[in-house]
């Protein structure tokens, strides 16, 4: 009888412990639901980002909407005096003026994920204004389209509108004026390059591309007199990987500073959290890669 009673404890013991553990594993399975899905958005972008450099992360940021060109607005940020104390290694002059980026969007345009990413700029020492070349956020590929296609039939109005970004944060007061320089993804990096293409006038300090249309005119190119940082993917149908090197030689050519990036195995857009081609070990590698290429021309 002893031995039965003690058998149905066990049982009962083995019943309560299975209780006790099936929410606490379905609880874990959420958890990596949740994180599974959140890797497509750009939320687990930025936090991922962030351990590039998380000595930055409790850097406190001020941003506000401002008109920079026409009925343009744009979303400036930058860090705070009070969390932001300049040294030596960072990224300011000797009066403590901050480098700053013109940030240039994707085909949909000036959309949280840019937001983001300027804020994540940001808090790098930057001085981020991310411009709006659309005036409106696409919610289709189709109208994305059809914006892009606006900025290709009417070029110079998108280069004025850049143009007038740079003078814009040349303008302000904690800016150092002499290290400006562009940033931009897909759509926005075509506009970078078309952007150090117009500015002999008024050079920039640096350019960087992720996976934009490209130009290989020697002439063209000739016109850049500052380091080129660019970022993209084997497997980019709209941008070979033979244009990519030819871009590089005649870079080479031309005495033109130049980082190239190809990362093996991924696709065009791969650092869009949002997107099918989204990679995010090589979005990681190509921020770093990002942050230390600014900091060496900007710092």
């Amino acid at each position: 009888m002893k031995k039965i009673t003690f058998l149905v404890v066990i049982v009962s013991i083995i019943i309560i412990i299975n209780s006790l553990t099936l929410p606490l594993n379905n609880f874990y399975l959420l958890v990596e639901g949740e994180e599974q899905s959140i890797s497509t958005s750009s939320s687990i972008n930025i936090t991922d980002l962030l351990k590039v450099n998380n000595k930055n992360s409790n850097i406190q940021l001020e941003n506000k909407t401002i008109t920079y060109f026409e009925n343009a607005s744009g979303y400036l940020v930058y860090p705070t005096s009070a969390s932001y104390m300049p040294t030596e290694n960072n990224n300011t002059s000797s009066n403590n003026k901050l480098p700053a980026i013109v940030m240039i969007h994707e085909w949909w345009g000036l959309n949280d994920n840019i937001k983001n990413m300027a804020n994540l700029l940001a808090k790098q020492g930057y001085v981020v204004l991310a411009v709006d070349l659309f005036n409106e956020v696409a919610t289709s590929p189709e109208r994305a389209s059809e914006l892009t296609k606006a900025i290709r039939d009417n070029p110079d109005n998108a280069i004025s509108n850049l143009k007038s970004a740079v003078q814009y944060l040349k303008s302000l007061p904690n800016v150092n004026p002499d290290k400006i320089a562009s940033l931009g993804w897909c759509f926005g990096g075509q506009q970078s390059l078309q952007l150090a293409l117009n500015s002999e006038e008024n050079p920039l300090a640096a350019t960087v591309i992720y996976y934009g249309s490209l130009v290989t005119d020697p002439e063209l190119i000739s016109k850049i007199k500052w380091p080129i940082l660019g970022i993209f993917g084997s497997q980019d149908k709209s941008i070979p990987v033979d244009t990519v090197n030819q871009f590089k030689e005649v870079l080479n050519a031309k005495g033109v500073p130049n980082e190239i990036h190809i990362y093996e195995g991924v696709g065009h857009a791969f650092a869009n959290p949002s997107g099918d081609n989204y990679a995010p070990d090589e979005t990681r590698d190509a921020w770093e890669k990002t942050i230390t290429f600014l900091n060496k021309y900007l710092g």
